[in-house]
């Protein structure tokens, strides 16, 4: 890292050091927003999964002329769940707001982790925006396959955050040899086309989003689930190698070793779920189990790789 990123910033506005007094609260905010990032999977899949999709029918608004849904004796359950989802977006907006106002005012900080406590606020932005192409595009599989791929990435970089707050700002070293790192990176690569193959095959199933309008990707599900799972046993093989090669090397520092056992147990379970919902017809419930799991897969796999360099 350059002189120049350790540096602390040359004047710093008087209100910085008012942020003092809360600094204490910074790793329980960046748990709450790696644990927002997550439910916020969840809550879409939810929407998704009881039909909810289009409970709202437009957006920004909920109904034309009407922030909330409109309570009337013939209403569906549906705008409720679709509203709530909003709101939570709302929620995990303000945790990724106390997120950049207490990293971009620790000046004790590097200046590269200070800019990327701006990565979740950004990003729920864009969510947000991605949230109304969906639903003005009814659901459009393809825009909703983004709006999970986003949060994805939103969930890995929160990860980032809260690994890196326990973290120095030196240097990066490698704790572990470089065979392991470079199987490490072929695990992340790995991790991309398992994800968009995932997205693939839940947009050319059966769960659409609204009990009326549900389009599809003109795709053979049974066909894309078995080019997920092949991805995914790609995934697990290049795990397996990974493990052995953590738990053998005597200098691997305890966290690593604790951590890739974890992502072999989450990938394991993961694969369990995705397997069982394919056999019984994708019941809801595991469907929903399913989501919950790709972002915890993304989670251990995020800190799994961040394990294997230290910095002082």
């Amino acid at each position: 890292m350059s002189s120049a990123e350790l540096a602390p910033v040359p004047t710093s506005p008087a209100w910085y050091a008012k942020v003092d007094r809360f600094r204490r609260w910074t790793r329980p905010v960046l748990v709450a927003n790696l644990v927002g990032q997550i439910g916020i999977i969840v809550t879409g899949g939810a929407v998704r999964l009881t039909g909810s999709g289009l409970g709202c029918s437009t957006w920004p608004l909920c109904e034309p002329g009407s922030f909330t849904p409109e309570f009337h004796s013939a209403m569906s359950i549906h705008p409720l769940i679709e509203f709530g989802n909003r709101t939570l977006t709302g929620v995990v907006g303000i945790i990724a707001l106390a997120v950049l106002v207490l990293l971009w005012t620790d000046t004790t900080r590097s200046a590269s982790f200070r800019r990327a406590s701006s990565l979740p606020l950004i990003g729920v932005a864009l969510q947000a925006l991605i949230g109304g192409i969906t639903v003005l595009l009814h659901l459009h599989p393809a825009v909703v396959g983004v709006h999970f791929l986003v949060s994805a990435a939103l969930v890995a970089v929160s990860a980032y955050l809260l690994y890196r707050s326990g973290e120095g700002d030196g240097q990066p070293t490698a704790a572990v040899d470089r065979r392991t790192t470079l199987v490490g990176r072929v695990l992340a690569v790995l991790a991309v086309p398992l994800l968009v193959l995932g997205v693939l095959a839940t947009g050319s199933g059966p769960h659409g989003g609204d009990d009326e309008v549900a389009y599809r990707f003109a795709l053979d599900p049974a066909l894309i689930s078995k080019a997920h799972a092949a991805s995914v046993w790609l995934f697990l093989v290049v795990l397996v190698v990974l493990t052995v090669l953590v738990l053998r090397q005597a200098t691997a520092p305890a966290r690593a070793r604790k951590a890739v056992v974890v992502l072999v147990g989450v990938t394991l379970l993961q694969g369990l779920i995705g397997y069982v919902q394919y056999f019984t017809g994708l019941p809801e419930i595991l469907v929903a189990a399913h989501m919950l799991g790709a972002g915890l897969l993304i989670t251990s796999l995020t800190w799994t790789l961040l394990t294997f360099r230290v910095r002082t």
